[in-house]
């Protein structure tokens, strides 16, 4: 075997493997995909990973064989990879009422698809976000893909089966060694004390259940519902609920995730703020906010190829300032991370830990796999 740069040992049979699966995705897997509309392919892959949340086994062998390991420490959380699934993928079903959630839980339905697949399979990933009650999301067409840019856009709405549901369908099951939780607030809940008892709820149903992640993320920009994101992430607001969760934390760490299209300003309040509150990292960026491909009128987040750019720079800033300032914050850059070098992008700022998910459809379900390999 040759060694790379960093002293390990390249591991040619692995190498082989996962050019052969570059090859079969890129000609043969994703081409047939494509010839279905984004949502419907969103939907036939959360209908396999319910399938697959039954082999565990198999796809960790996968993984094992096909994922190297480079481990860091980043956010107060020590991760096998420096690449994690971000969230949006493990999430759960809708559902319009919380009694109907729960009663779904107990009647043993299986509303997380991808609970233990995706772990199994990638390693490290974020699940939610969750907000304290269930959502059932937007109706019509809320996923889109843009393969000129290598980019995806969605208008999900924050749909997920609440707190109190997830937390009762993940209690006792076996979860991986190491995951996170993205929180969100209710979306168009601008009232301070009832945003800060509904978060705290949320939290609560976890940690009450024995489902303690490795970190839990405070996810203040979600652009995809029909409020305004840009409402959570005041300075004034995001002191006062960043306080009142490290407090029930019981010593996880929180990380909060922001958006790309704040000013500098905003950037450097919020990340006093973090400094000041015990947040232990920031997640730069959260998808972008874009008119529709089919209603200039409606906007919904766009990640992948068009947000790239744009999360590299708020990341570059973001760190920048920390370290101006001596902040006790660590940066994970989220963002169109498809390739090496989108992932050499962020670490040229420093960054040494990121969360993908675009890569997932345009690289497919190995795509981090391939970056980790080809990276030096």
């Amino acid at each position: 075997m040759l060694k790379r740069s960093d002293g390990q040992q390249h591991n040619i049979p692995r190498t082989l493997l996962l050019a052969l699966y570059k090859a079969a995705y890129a000609n043969l897997a994703r081409p047939l995909l494509f010839t279905q509309d984004a949502q419907t392919a969103h939907a036939q892959a959360l209908q396999l990973l319910r399938y697959l949340d039954a082999y565990p086994g198999r796809l960790a062998q996968v993984h094992q064989a096909l994922f190297r390991s480079l481990p860091v420490t980043v956010g107060g959380v020590d991760l096998a990879s420096p690449l994690m699934l971000a969230a949006g993928l493990v999430k759960g079903d809708g559902f319009a009422d919380e009694a109907v959630a729960l009663a779904a839980v107990q009647s043993g339905a299986h509303i997380i698809p991808g609970w233990r697949a995706m772990p199994a399979l990638v390693g490290v990933v974020e699940f939610g976000s969750f907000t304290r009650y269930p959502r059932l999301g937007n109706a019509g067409t809320v996923v889109w893909r843009d393969v000129a840019t290598r980019s995806t856009q969605n208008r999900v709405g924050l749909k997920n089966p609440g707190a109190l549901a997830a937390a009762a369908f993940l209690a006792g099951k076996p979860l991986p060694a190491t995951f996170g939780i993205n929180l969100a607030p209710t979306p168009s809940v601008f009232d301070l004390d009832q945003e800060q008892h509904e978060l705290s709820e949320a939290l609560d149903a976890f940690l009450q259940r024995g489902v303690r992640p490795a970190w839990f993320t405070l996810n203040l920009s979600c652009p995809n519902t029909e409020d305004d994101p840009g409402a959570h992430q005041t300075a004034a607001r995001a002191q006062a609920v960043c306080r009142h969760l490290v407090n029930r934390l019981q010593g996880i760490p929180l990380w909060v995730k922001i958006s790309p299209n704040l000013a500098d300003g905003q950037y450097d309040a919020l990340l006093k703020v973090c400094h000041n509150e015990g947040v232990r990292a920031v997640i730069a960026t959260n998808t972008q906010p874009e008119p529709l491909p089919n209603n200039a009128k409606v906007s919904a987040g766009v990640g992948g190829g068009r947000l790239h750019q744009r999360a590299v720079a708020v990341a570059g800033y973001v760190t920048a300032a920390v370290r101006q300032r001596g902040y006790a914050l660590d940066v994970i850059g989220c963002g169109g991370v498809q390739t090496p070098a989108h992932y050499a992008a962020f670490a040229h700022h420093g960054v040494r830990a990121r969360q993908y998910w675009s890569a997932l459809v345009f690289g497919g379900p190995l795509a981090a796999a391939c970056i980790l390999n080809d990276i030096l």
